[in-house]
């Protein structure tokens, strides 16, 4: 893989919004290592810990505070930075909390969609950005199939978390067909990613985060869907996505308007539960317990096909899900259990990304 073509953001004036996310910050820590000059975007910090707070990303960025409800404040910031690139990642990232939380899932996911597309529309920019709008494989309407989801099947969603990222694909399209398509400044694209695991996630609701949880506070983990099959991914793997994505964007036009996915090997999709015992390996001392009756619908089954990002970009997956799972449990391990004084999450977090790109240069 061309990964010295990453260079292209170096010194390039780069928005992200959801920073403080799980995969934001970790976005965020790789634009950083490329000399790229990062702008934030977020609501606030979900989890304490956080992989944000954890690796001081607040000393490394431009960081902003507000929700993408307000878009004064979102046509403000683009005007004033002027961005090359946007990634959008700001979102209600789960799906058992879009039960209890509806309204609040689909204002994050698709109006705040809207909010900032709209805001690039009034604003009538005059230079070139490229705007990279990552949804979920969720947005996909899922029909339990065996092959892997394509970007031209139908998008939908049971629960109200997959229903609001379909329906921000829907905003996506209707924009891009209406404002953007022939706009000789404005380039965008649709990144769509499975479940991402990796160090610094402490979400509520999340298997790995409830399996570290679980190991430091010595309690058993409850299982909801242990015969779940997930394509499981390290979280860097889609982050180069979407970081080639973006730099291919810049450069071809045929790609404008286009959606991709970025997921695992096929190999790379396994059960809970095999997941679960994977971990166990590495962090003995988790315990857990199924729980009997999930009330809430999950699916079951979610595959991705990423031909076209391989085809057309030159991306693919390099770790296996047992060297992933060394990823993340080191990551949490040096957090928790190494007893350097001067302990340093920054560069611990930076070697990952390093190795990775090692990675990706051997293929």
């Amino acid at each position: 893989m061309k990964i010295s073509l990453l260079k292209k953001f170096k010194n390039k004036t780069i928005i992200v919004t959801g920073h403080t996310g799980f995969k934001g910050s970790w976005l965020c820590l790789w634009l950083i290592s490329l000399g790229a000059r990062v702008i934030g975007i977020s609501d606030k910090i979900i989890s304490k810990p956080s992989n944000y707070d954890a690796n001081l990303i607040k000393n490394k960025i431009i960081d902003y505070r507000f929700n993408l409800k307000n878009k004064k404040k979102i046509k403000k910031i683009i005007s004033k930075h002027k961005p090359d690139f946007i990634f959008h990642l700001a979102a209600q990232s789960l799906v058992k909390k879009s039960y209890i939380f509806p309204t609040d899932t689909f204002e994050s996911n698709a109006i705040g969609t809207l909010n900032l597309l709209n805001s690039l529309k009034e604003l009538e920019i005059k230079r070139r950005c490229n705007i990279i709008l990552i949804t979920s494989d969720k947005s996909y309407k899922n029909l339990e199939l065996e092959r892997g989801y394509h970007e031209n099947d139908i998008l939908g969603g049971l629960d109200p978390y997959s229903a609001s990222k379909g329906c921000a694909e829907l905003i996506i399209k209707s924009y891009f067909n209406s404002y953007f398509k022939k706009n000789k400044y404005i380039r965008l694209a649709v990144a769509r990613a499975g479940n991402v695991i990796g160090g610094g996630d402490w979400s509520d609701d999340r298997i790995i985060p409830d399996c570290i949880r679980s190991c430091v506070e010595n309690k058993k983990l409850i299982l909801r869907h242990p015969n779940a099959t997930r394509p499981w991914q390290h979280v860097l793997e889609a982050l180069c996505g979407y970081l080639l994505l973006a730099q291919n964007l810049s450069t071809n036009k045929l790609l404008n308007g286009e959606a991709f996915n970025f997921g695992p090997n096929y190999k790379n999709s396994i059960s809970v539960i095999r997941l679960i015992k994977k971990v166990k390996k590495k962090w003995p001392t988790l315990k857990w317990i199924i729980e009997k009756s999930p009330q809430q619908f999950e699916s079951k089954l979610l595959k991705l096909n990423s031909n076209k990002a391989k085809k057309n970009i030159g991306w693919k997956c390099v770790l296996s899900t047992d060297e992933t799972i060394d990823y993340v449990i080191n990551w949490y391990k040096y957090f928790y259990l190494d007893k350097e004084k001067k302990k340093d999450m920054y560069h611990f977090s930076e070697n990952q990304i390093k190795n990775y790109i090692l990675k990706l240069r051997k293929i």
